[in-house]
């Protein structure tokens, strides 16, 4: 209103607003954080808590692959701060922008505006089919959400007021409502985030702020006192549910019980309330002096600083674990390496050992089989076997097929058709070689992520699909067929399913165990494993078993690892495990 800008004022209300309950929340996490994360977990935990004081935590996450509401985001107690960081960046770059427009393009503010609206709006389109995690993360491609207000601004200050047309106000606030609810209940994972698509529920919130009024329904149901309240609370809110629920998550503190779900809710609306009067509001109290706010800022953060980069340094303090999971916290699919120190997992090329035996055994499939290569290849090379592994992760053997992106609809870089004929090509060249097949074949039939029906819950829908580029129109008639092919010349053995988890078993297992050290010895007896249901198995593998079963052949040999695991005399139990080597403890299983 009076027509001049401060950037030190400006910049001193973010940080009262912004800074103290971050901090805060930060500090009340560390013990949680220590008490309950594993190791690596730890680690980036307090990687994440550096990069969020820096407001680029929104980089850290896209660049470390994590993947906002995958089944392993709760992981990481702070990955919510990815859109505070966003928010912070538009804060600082866009009033020195700003101010550069209006020194030397004043009459085309608006058309600026509309124009960065636009461009912002085309390139999160463009990234949401190209790079959905880095379109997700950075601000070129959330700007656009954040500039429809600044538009609702420049029109309200122009004008002096917002819309006065009676009609409109009356019937848009409405409308805007219903198209927010619409998008909170038919979004799916699926749609393209941000995007074109996504335009709908930021057009629903312009038009509440525009067209409300007082006398206007919606406007009166936003401006009753829980609403009101909720909205004074909701930066506190925004910034504990996330951890809050990420380490409720990880100890299961309310799993299965709905009386325990409230009072979670009641409790984090508490906490809410709590650091909404005592940290937000003395911080943002102008009688508070800002040298002394400020210089208690600048403890705190050096506290967590120095607090973060100790862990760092100490590698999420590993000593602090048992032993038994200090030496299985590198995934066993990872521990097999060629003689370059290249891990064989994922590898474009063949792994060789043992190079120069005639007689030779190939190991194709997913991460299921290259847990089992590592000491595999020991005993294959003692009896004097060549040892070739190719091994991609969700991904076994279908000649004819490109394994797909369901989002972005992408052909995967190493599971395609190409990486199928090259095997095929090599496969086809042998004569009287072992060649075994296994892989997570539930997982590719179903494309179905598994839940064990006891709270273990991977997912929904697994992110890809196969598509068929040749001869084939199902993944099972080319597994069928190109194994019956290859059994005429070769010993076929295939891996029948290993019981699927459900949980994210090294967390699982260091919060069912007491803290004590010296008691673990006493969980990890034989009959205290944790344990999944074996009809839950036999129901999720029939489809597997059938394909595998119909496979006739008397080159065709067959494992089954379920037989190892499963005991349908203990209660039809099925002993888990994670592709670790760890067999877990469960409280419930006697």
């Amino acid at each position: 209103s009076t027509g001049s800008f401060s950037f030190k004022y400006f910049f001193e209300r973010r940080i009262r607003r912004i800074i103290p309950v971050l901090i805060f929340i930060m500090l009340v996490s560390l013990p949680f954080a220590w008490n309950y994360l594993l190791p690596d977990d730890f680690l980036n935990f307090s990687k994440s808590i550096l990069y969020s004081l820096g407001f680029s935590s929104n980089f850290y996450f896209h660049y470390s692959g994590q993947q906002y509401g995958s089944g392993n985001s709760f992981l990481n107690p702070f990955l919510h701060t990815w859109s505070l960081s966003v928010e912070e960046q538009f804060y600082i770059l866009f009033p020195i922008l700003l101010l550069i427009a209006i020194k030397f393009f004043r009459k085309f503010i608006i058309h600026i505006l509309i124009l960065g609206f636009i461009i912002s709006l085309g390139f999160a389109d463009w990234g949401s089919r190209n790079n959905p995690s880095l379109n997700f993360y950075i601000l070129p491609a959330r700007a656009w959400e954040l500039l429809a207000g600044s538009i609702l601004a420049y029109f309200e200050i122009i004008n002096g007021h917002r819309s006065k047309n009676k009609t409109l106000n009356l019937i848009l606030p409405s409308v805007g409502l219903i198209i927010i609810v619409y998008s909170i209940l038919c979004f799916k994972n699926e749609m393209f985030h941000p995007s074109i698509y996504t335009l709908s529920p930021i057009i629903g919130v312009c038009l509440i702020i525009w067209f409300s009024e007082k006398n206007e329904l919606t406007t009166k149901i936003l401006s009753t006192k829980l609403f009101v309240g909720i909205g004074l609370i909701s930066y506190s809110l925004y910034l504990w549910h996330f951890p809050f629920f990420a380490f409720n998550w990880i100890t299961e503190f309310t799993m299965g019980s709905l009386f325990y779900k409230l009072s979670l809710l009641i409790i984090l609306i508490i906490l809410s309330i709590f650091s909404y009067y005592f940290i937000e509001r003395p911080a943002r109290n102008k009688n508070n002096r800002f040298r002394v706010i400020i210089s208690l800022i600048v403890i705190s953060i050096s506290i967590l600083i120095a607090l973060n980069i100790y862990i760092i340094q100490k590698e999420g303090f590993k000593d602090r674990i048992p032993e038994i999971l200090q030496k299985d916290l590198k995934s066993t699919w990872d521990l097999l390496e060629n003689l370059d120190g290249e891990t064989c997992h994922e590898n474009s090329k063949f792994c060789k050992f043992n190079s120069s035996s005639n007689k030779k055994i190939y190991i194709i499939g997913d991460s299921h089989m290259s847990s089992i290569m590592f000491d595999l290849k020991e005993r294959v090379v003692k009896y004097n076997f060549q040892f070739i592994t190719s091994t991609i992760g969700g991904c076994l053997y279908y000649p004819g097929f490109n394994r797909i992106l369901i989002k972005t609809q992408k052909i995967d870089e190493k599971c395609n058709n190409n990486y199928f004929q090259k095997l095929k090509e090599t496969l086809f060249n042998e004569k009287n070689s072992i060649i075994i097949f296994g892989g997570r074949l539930p997982l590719h039939l179903s494309n179905d992520l598994f839940n064990n029906q006891e709270g273990g819950i991977e997912g929904n829908k697994w992110k890809f699909k196969y598509v068929s580029v040749g001869e084939y129109d199902t993944i099972e008639n080319s597994f069928k067929n190109e194994i019956l092919k290859l059994s005429k010349n070769n010993k076929i053995i295939l891996v029948y399913p290993i019981p699927e988890i459900g949980w994210d078993f090294p967390n699982k297992l260091w919060n069912l165990l007491p803290k004590n050290s010296n008691l673990i010895k006493d969980y990890l007896v034989p009959k205290n494993y944790l344990t999944t249901s074996y009809k839950v198995y036999k129901n999720r593998t029939k489809s597997s078993f059938e394909l595998l079963d119909s496979l006739e052949s008397d080159n065709i040999y067959r494992v089954y690892p379920h037989t190892i695991f499963c005991d349908t005399t203990i209660k039809n139990r099925c002993i888990t495990h994670d592709n670790k080597s760890i067999f877990y403890y469960d409280k419930n299983h006697l």
